[in-house]
């Protein structure tokens, strides 16, 4: 709803394996996933669209949000990492700054 009132358009997948098909058939600038999803985690999805050679950005959410949590992210190729629940104004910023970054 964020996103929308922004004025980004949005796709949305609610697992794994739906997130994959949908990057493979159409071009993305931003992906923002939770970690927790019903087969697999964000972590995961992350991993196998950069092995297919997509290389947009992401932004990871979770419940969880220490040193540990948001590393992870990362290393599994998150630009960034918010906590929820997370504010429309963190959101936005946290869009703006990996939009930014991948200029």
């Amino acid at each position: 709803m964020v996103l929308t009132t922004e004025g980004h358009s949005v796709v949305t997948a609610s697992n794994v394996a739906t997130a994959l098909k949908l990057a493979d058939q159409e071009p993305f600038d931003l992906i923002v996933s939770d970690l927790g999803l019903p087969d697999g985690s964000g972590h995961e999805l992350m991993r196998k669209l950069g092995e297919r050679g997509h290389r947009f950005p992401g932004i990871a959410l979770s419940g969880y949000g220490m040193d540990d949590d948001i590393l992870r992210s990362r290393e599994a190729g998150f630009a960034t990492h918010l906590t929820k629940p997370a504010s429309p104004k963190a959101i936005i910023g946290a869009i703006a700054l990996v939009m930014a970054m991948n200029l």
